[in-house]
């Protein structure tokens, strides 16, 4: 989650919501990203979806069995989705999403019974901190 923090951070560079996510394989980090909607003017440049990206790539193969992504925020039902395709086995998040969270607390995509593979769910993984970068980044905007 360290990693994922420091991914976070760097999203702030460029105006990004400050969310960063690593995929793990064999506990050895192979990509880590953080959010680039805003740099890229990309709809779907979401943490998640970069590093499973990065990670595909470095493997040589869309098959992400065996890796574990952890991310600072619940993923979305963009990236929940992408979890499932991917085929990765564990996700470890931060804070939740009351609001978008697709693994756990608006929906629970990776752990339904209708797709074809299902998402291992750590949550609340250094929650506080994770929190605090969002809230500070949001209450931020709010002043600004």
């Amino acid at each position: 989650m360290e990693l994922a923090l420091t991914e976070a951070a760097a999203a702030l560079g460029h105006g990004d919501v400050p969310v960063g996510a690593v995929v793990l394989r064999d506990g050895v980090p192979i990509a880590q990203r953080h959010n680039e909607r805003e740099r890229l003017q990309d709809p779907t440049a979401h943490a998640e979806v970069l590093a499973l990206r990065d990670a595909a790539a470095a493997l040589g193969t869309w098959r992400l069995e065996d890796c574990t992504l952890v991310v600072t925020l619940e993923p979305c039902l963009m990236c929940a989705g992408a979890l499932v395709l991917a085929r990765v086995d564990r996700v470890v998040f931060g804070a939740w999403d009351p609001k978008a969270g697709a693994v756990g607390s608006v929906w629970d995509v990776v752990r339904d019974r209708a797709v074809n593979h299902r998402v291992e769910v750590v949550p609340e993984v250094r929650a506080a901190e994770c929190s605090e970068l969002l809230s500070a980044f949001f209450a931020a905007r709010r002043l600004g």
